[in-house]
């Protein structure tokens, strides 16, 4: 088979040329699924396209608009046309590396997706879907479901603060699902045991209201460093369901031994009854308590200790229950000019882009003498 080829070669070679030579040496690359030899084939079918050396390895600074765009366009398709072969194959690294350069990562996600993950591919599933954000979702599932609670933690916290937050949110709802189910159901096995019949509760809060001494000094139903953990990353969702289970979290989690009772960082320094705030004010409940407590931490946490977490915190609550006005005004009087932040909460820009009003950044940058941020407030109230 290998002599008929090269014969075929040759013989393609006297009758058509480079451009026939090309051709059959690609059909073949493409048919024995050789795909890195074919990559390098259909290199060489860009640049002779473009008018240049088979071999040319240069930058391309040298070349006119036209050419540079032949061989970037064709060297894109190439990629495209490899790594495309190589997910069909299931190889899932190799053909990441030629899809990278291309951008498509809706198309590479539909082939992946495609793929089961296996013993020999976890690694580099969760390589490409969760490190390569091609997919975090399901790459996560994969770590959560293979390696276990623990490892997805650790994962969460090393990964996830890079990715943007559709994606952050959606790990974040997977791994408080997993974690409230586990805890339910060993909460709900516990109480059978202790009444002798099956609980009907469909709650956490339910399932331990009025079961004395199930937390005693060293009674609990879940790691609960994964407990306190989850509580914490629940903090960026937004849909009922997914608060409804965060709150349902710090339920139990107030109930447990003070040995367990972690303290946390400002403003959620007791971590299940200040989350419970949170979360409820999110949810429309008990509002006014809840917004006491996070503009007292505003108020009161050591800045020198702290930073400005505690008054971003209450500017972002503030924005995410509907009070942009508020948090205008907050950010305003305690947020500088200029001044590092942590990220937390929205700029006054944002907040203004939301309320329609530009007037409070505009008379805000007047203050602080910042011409750019004046100038993008006129023109955002012309333009909006």
């Amino acid at each position: 088979m290998a002599d008929s080829l090269f014969e075929q070669l040759e013989q393609q070679c006297t009758s058509g040329g480079v451009d026939a030579v090309l051709e059959h040496l690609i059909t073949s690359l493409q048919q024995d699924k050789k795909h890195h030899e074919l990559f390098e084939a259909l290199k060489m079918q860009v640049r002779h396209r473009a008018g240049l050396p088979l071999l040319y390895g240069e930058s391309g600074d040298d070349l006119d608009p036209k050419q540079r765009t032949l061989l970037e366009d064709g060297l894109l398709g190439a990629c495209r046309q490899v790594g495309t072969g190589l997910l069909e194959d299931g190889r899932v690294s190799e053909g990441w590396m030629y899809m990278r350069p291309v951008g498509d990562v809706a198309a590479a996600r539909e082939m992946i997706n495609k793929i089961e993950v296996q013993d020999d591919n976890i690694d580099e599933m969760v390589e490409v879907l969760l490190q390569e954000g091609v997919d975090p979702a399901r790459g996560f599932s994969v770590v959560l479901q293979n390696y276990g609670t623990c490892n997805a933690i650790t994962t969460f916290e090393s990964v996830m603060p890079q990715k943007g937050k559709a994606d952050q949110r959606a790990v974040a709802q997977l791994l408080l699902r997993h974690v409230h189910q586990e805890l339910f159901t060993n909460v709900k096995a516990d109480v059978a045991t202790r009444q002798d019949s099956e609980p009907t509760a469909t709650t956490l809060a339910e399932l331990i209201a009025g079961q004395e001494g199930m937390f005693g000094e060293h009674s609990y139903h879940i790691d609960t460093t994964h407990l306190a953990s989850t509580t914490r990353f629940s903090r960026i969702l937004d849909d009922e369901e997914s608060l409804r289970l965060a709150l349902d979290l710090t339920q139990y989690g107030r109930e447990l031994h003070e040995q367990f009772q972690y303290e946390g960082d400002e403003p959620f320094k007791d971590i299940y009854r200040h989350h419970a705030f949170y979360f409820q004010a999110l949810l429309g409940e008990n509002l006014d308590e809840a917004l006491a407590h996070f503009k007292d931490r505003s108020d009161n946490a050591d800045t020198n200790q702290w930073g400005t977490v505690g008054i971003e915190t209450y500017i972002d609550l503030l924005a995410r229950v509907g009070k942009i006005e508020e948090a205008i005004t907050v950010t305003i009087e305690r947020i500088q000019p200029g001044q590092r932040t942590m990220g937390l909460a929205p700029s006054l820009l944002e907040l203004c882009e939301r309320s329609g009003n530009y007037s409070p950044l505009m008379d805000a940058c007047r203050g602080s003498d910042d011409v750019l941020g004046f100038a993008t407030g006129l023109m955002q109230a012309k333009t909006g």
